[in-house]
């Protein structure tokens, strides 16, 4: 590969030489930064051009490149110039202006010489093999920094468990016979209830207090100008109660674990001088904590946050869009913004670099129309530091940042117009100063939505104990829309995207831009097709930038090279207008090419501008298909099953060959209810049932809390039917004639327990083929991972027969609740 690249940098500058007549350095050096950020790109570095710090003299210096770590700490840098210059002299003309002397390259295209900690390495001519060995050993270099903090990461991953065990040792110790930690925690109790939320207990003030005590080593390290860290209303509190029992020898002692991530943390913040490169820093860092200190929840929550050129981009476009279409731009008066999701305030930090030239507007911006929300308790306390750092930064002085709530944005539909008494409900969970700064918000005209919500859709593992939560009134919305408004089958909206979607289309009353990076789903899923529909009556111009990196559509692509996320799903920006007084709508697409990099994607946003990007007008069809749209005449055809013919009342209204249709059927404990023969079930659903029937007891005796997942033993693997039976203290017994035979997968049956309790769904397959009956029916595959597969059974079948793909049945019968045999063939088809 490097040979590839040095071979084409060669070509490149006899290009450049033959059609420019030239030599000068702005010229020829295009060459060598194109090599220079290949080589980044495929080793996992990013290269910034023109990249501005102060010298360890004190100046403000500019090498012509700089290739950082995605910590942003710096690999190396470069500088060119002109083939008629003197070498040695420009050289040392920069050395004395203080440019670094650790891992630089200076060239003129005709020569290139390597400084490595501060002596002459290798000095060569530019051509191969010569270049080839000079660049390995510029791109191989390590800092010390770097190497000790790969290495302090897997230590704090191994011994972060013992520190915490100790840290909760000594709080519990404290609350037991210190007085005044008692008196101190107290206070902070009363703190958090009256600033956060009255439901706050003692167990979430111990686990705030240990995040805090954890992390402000970290932030005050990365932010060392001043004590704003300590200024904080919740982290003053904090670093008080902290000081009645966790100070001195007894801090040094259980905290020693950790003192090389630590050290490593504190070396590494000490060679960025850039704010906004802090910023990148603390992101990563913060990403790396949170996985490891609470990994459940990180999932959860979709700590991923969001890198800075696409949050750049997504603002500029946003700016651009309110000057098109409503003649004012995001810093003006009265464009009120919202970030819905925050996370550390990404976002909002770089809307106030964004806002950098503008102080006077900036201080009534940043107290007044800039808004954000927060769910997570230590994503919301680093929020409230990151962005009150930033806006210190830049005006130079500290200012509390009044708008950030913390509340959870799908909970707070008073501003959608939803009463019914669920808003009451909703704020009695809340202080009387957050209630204050969320009603405030509600009360507010927000112009602007922009951010990244959760991205968590579905649990894979109800053991995991860590699904999301139920939004009834925003689902209710979802149901009355984006499903009301689809043709599919089968519909899954309720995503967290989803969500988010419908919340923010309908927070925005008039005129406004929605601004979000989601999965991309939305673009193309058969699933989504209410979701288009419904967007292009709702808004009036929509831009979408595909990322792709939809590992799972195509598997030759990777999530962590091509995914800008490192996921598997693929990404999308999406920008949607709502003009009030405008009718119909445009929509504009823009994909970027299938097997870009992540950082080939992100040095484009880095670059380009929404208002200047080449987008594809887009004509929706009638099956609301944005992009792969085909001539046919499909529609006219009979349907082999729809939902219309499903929920038909009468004989007239069928327009289906076949009624009634169904998914296959879905264990989640495939493991438990399946075997080779009757008596490997028996043996298995026996095993389940006496573990299921002991945590019963358990649950009557008043020793488990059936509500409390956490508490569950994990003998058995624990799905939502089985905790429903548990809650409703249903004894479940074991029936042998409860044994069938399944289609488990294509030519292969296994014996299996057919059974609801035992089985998360049966769906609508006992009504197809109930136990002990025989049907003919046609399997196929939903085609959505894989190519369209077909096959047959007369036996209950699994949903996985197709795995990736769910597996939907048709039989020629169907079956009455008495178990009286029907046609499934309406008359009519």
């Amino acid at each position: 590969m490097s040979q590839i690249l040095i071979n084409a940098y060669l070509n490149d500058l006899e290009r450049y030489k033959k059609f420019s007549g030239s030599a000068t350095e702005g010229i020829i050096s295009e060459a060598f930064k194109d090599l220079l950020k290949a080589w980044a790109r495929s080793s996992n570095l990013h290269f910034i051009n023109q990249y501005e710090f102060q010298s360890t003299q004190k100046n403000r210096i500019r090498p012509d490149g700089t290739i950082l770590h995605d910590l942003r700490v710096p690999l190396g840098y470069w500088e060119a110039k002109d083939s008629g210059d003197d070498l040695d002299a420009e050289i040392a003309k920069k050395l004395a202006k203080g440019y670094p002397q650790d891992n630089i390259i200076f060239e003129d295209s005709r020569v290139a010489v390597l400084i490595q900690n501060r002596q002459e390495v290798m000095r060569c001519p530019m051509t191969e093999p010569a270049l080839l060995k000079l660049l390995n050993l510029f791109f191989s270099y390590e800092r010390a920094e770097i190497r000790d903090f790969r290495k302090a990461v897997e230590q704090f991953k191994a011994d972060i468990p013992a520190v915490l065990k100790a840290l909760r040792e000594k709080i519990d110790t404290a609350y037991a016979g210190n007085p005044g930690f008692q008196a101190a925690a107290n206070k902070f109790l009363e703190h958090a209830r009256d600033t956060i939320n009255p439901a706050v207990g003692e167990a979430d003030v111990r686990e705030m207090l240990i995040q805090h005590i954890l992390t402000e080593e970290i932030f005050a390290h990365v932010f060392d100008q001043g004590d704003f860290h300590r200024e904080n209303n919740i982290a003053k509190e904090l670093y008080a109660l902290e000081g009645k029992f966790f100070t001195g020898q007894i801090k040094r002692e259980t905290l020693k674990g950790l003192e090389t991530y630590y050290a490593t943390i504190r070396a590494n913040a000490a060679l960025i001088t850039s704010h906004s490169e802090k910023q990148a820093f603390l992101k990563v860092i913060y990403e790396n904590f949170y996985k490891v200190y609470d990994k459940k929840k990180a999932d959860r929550l979709g700590v991923v946050y969001t890198p800075n050129e696409i949050v750049k981009f997504m603002i500029e476009g946003a700016d651009w869009l309110c000057e098109k279409h409503f003649g004012k731009n995001l810093i003006d008066e009265h464009v009120e913004i919202l970030d819905p999701a925050t996370g550390t305030g990404t976002f909002i930090c770089e809307l106030l670099e964004h806002f950098r030239g503008h102080p006077q507007k900036l201080a009534h911006k940043y107290k007044n129309e800039l808004h954000a929300n927060e769910v997570a308790i230590l994503p919301y306390y680093v929020a409230n530091l990151n962005i009150e750092a930033t806006y210190a930064a830049i005006s130079g002085q500290f200012a509390e940042y009044p708008n950030l709530c913390f509340v959870d944005t799908l909970d707070n539909v008073a501003g959608l117009g939803i009463k019914a008494g669920y808003q009451h409900d909703m704020f009695a969970g809340l202080s009387d100063e957050n209630v204050a700064r969320v009603k405030r918000q509600n009360a507010r005209k927000i112009s602007v939505i922009i951010g990244n919500p959760p991205y968590n859709a579905n649990q894979a593992n109800e053991n995991d104990n860590n699904k999301n939560r139920d939004y009834p009134r925003i689902d209710e919305l979802i149901k009355s829309s984006y499903i009301r408004l689809s043709t599919a089958q089968k519909t899954k909206v309720y995503d967290m995207y989803a969500r988010f979607f419908r919340w923010a289309s309908d927070r925005m009353h008039d005129d406004g831009v929605l601004a979000f990076i989601t999965n991309r789903s939305f673009i193309d899923s058969r699933t989504f097709d209410g979701f288009r529909r419904a967007v292009e009556g709702e808004f009036n111009e929509i831009h979408v930038v595909d990322l792709g990196g939809d590992v799972r559509a195509n598997p030759k692509l990777s999530g962590t090279k091509n995914n800008v996320f490192g996921i598997q799903t693929g990404v999308a920006i999406a920008f949607f207008v709502k003009r009030r007084k405008q009718k119909g709508c445009k929509i504009f697409y823009a994909r970027r090419p299938e097997m870009d990099t992540a950082d080939d994607k992100l040095a484009f946003l880095a670059s380009a501008k929404l208002s200047s990007m080449a987008f594809e007008r887009i004509v929706p069809d009638k099956s609301a298909n944005w992009i792969n749209l085909t001539e046919n005449d499909w529609d006219s055809l009979i349907p082999v099953a729809d939902k219309k013919t499903k929920a038909a009342k009468t004989s007239g209204q069928e327009k289906a060959i076949f009624k009634l249709y169904s998914l296959g059927t879905v264990s989640n404990r495939d493991e438990w209810v399946y075997g080779h023969s009757k008596d490997d079930v028996t043996s298995k659903v026996r095993l389940l049932l006496a573990t299921y029937g002991s945590e019963l007891e358990r649950v009557k005796n008043g020793e488990l809390n059936p509500k409390e997942p956490d508490k569950l033993t994990k003998k058995l693997k624990w799905t939502r039917s089985l905790k429903g039976a548990l809650v409703k203290l249903q004894k479940i017994e074991f029936l042998p004639d409860q044994i069938a035979v399944s289609q488990y997968r294509p030519f292969v049956r296994r014996s299996w327990y057919y059974d609801a309790r035992t089985n998360e769904f049966l769906n609508q397959i006992p009504k197809l083929i109930p136990l002990h009956n025989s049907n003919a029916a046609i399997l196929f595959s939903n085609a959505r991972r894989v190519q369209f597969a077909v096959s047959s059974t007369n036996h209950p079948p699994s949903l996985d027969i197709f795995v990736p793909d769910a597996t939907t049945a048709l039989a020629s019968y169907r079956y009455t609740a008495d178990g009286e045999r029907i046609d499934n063939i309406p008359t009519g088809a």
